[in-house]
């Protein structure tokens, strides 16, 4: 079994529940949805060789052939991992799920760490494949002005799976999203729990996606503490700082 990976490096998680943690970040190619906001450049078949950081938190990359085995990219993470104590390892793109198959040979080969998936939250049969081997999860509520089309049934499957593990959810604002459709996205996390940690994260302008107001934010903020118990607005604070 072989992928493409884009990126592995060491640095700062920027978003959600665990912002400021290290981890080693593992990017794959490929999405199943097109936001309107992303600004991660995640082609398929386009990526001869991966990105991988030299030491940790280097910031120097060394350009290693794709497509990688499991084997072989556990060595590269170990790498990483071994150098200093990280909080977790985080699967990213792209879409990770869309690499089920390859996640669990690859997982049970690292040494010893929390597992992270950040995920767009639709692939439930994906999840359940390697939901034994994942400690955290870090799901997306893509809501119909970002996506084109509503993903309500999806994420309501998938929020049930994910619900046994360490999970949070992130819902990204921006300046023309609808409070109903918000609404809506809270109403599907109270329905699995309403104590489920709800991110809340003003949009980093891209592709035509404006920043909300704070006045927008503390509005979004209101309507979700009428159904949920923890929720936070919190920016991509690694952008802020610089980070990768």
């Amino acid at each position: 079994m072989q992928e493409n990976i884009i990126e592995i490096f060491s640095s700062v998680q920027g978003e959600g529940k665990y912002v400021g943690y290290r981890q080693v970040f593992v990017r794959f190619e490929g999405c199943n949805l097109a936001c309107r906001y992303c600004d991660t450049e995640n082609a398929v078949n386009m990526h001869d060789y991966c990105r991988v950081e030299s030491a940790a938190g280097s910031r120097q990359f060394l350009k290693v052939g794709n497509p990688f085995t499991p084997e072989a990219a556990a060595r590269q993470i170990n790498a990483l991992l071994q150098e200093l104590p990280h909080q977790a390892v985080s699967f990213t793109g792209g879409e990770p799920l869309l690499h089920a198959d390859f996640l669990a040979e690859l997982i049970p080969r690292l040494s010893p760490a929390a597992c992270f998936l950040e995920t767009n939250g639709t692939l439930t049969n994906a999840l359940k494949q390697v939901l034994p081997l994942i400690s955290i999860i870090s799901m997306d509520i893509k809501l119909p002005s970002v996506t084109g089309r509503p993903l309500w049934e999806e994420h309501r499957r998938f929020l049930q799976a994910a619900r046994s593990r360490d999970t949070y959810v992130k819902i990204v604002v921006a300046a023309d999203t609808l409070l109903s459709e918000l609404e809506q996205a809270y109403a599907i996390v109270a329905g699995a729990d309403k104590n489920l940690p709800v991110i809340l994260q003003p949009v980093t302008p891209f592709g035509g996606c404006e920043a909300p107001t704070a006045g927008q934010m503390l509005a979004a903020q209101q309507a979700a503490l009428l159904q949920l118990s923890d929720v936070r607005v919190i920016p991509q604070t690694h952008v802020l700082m610089g980070q990768l």
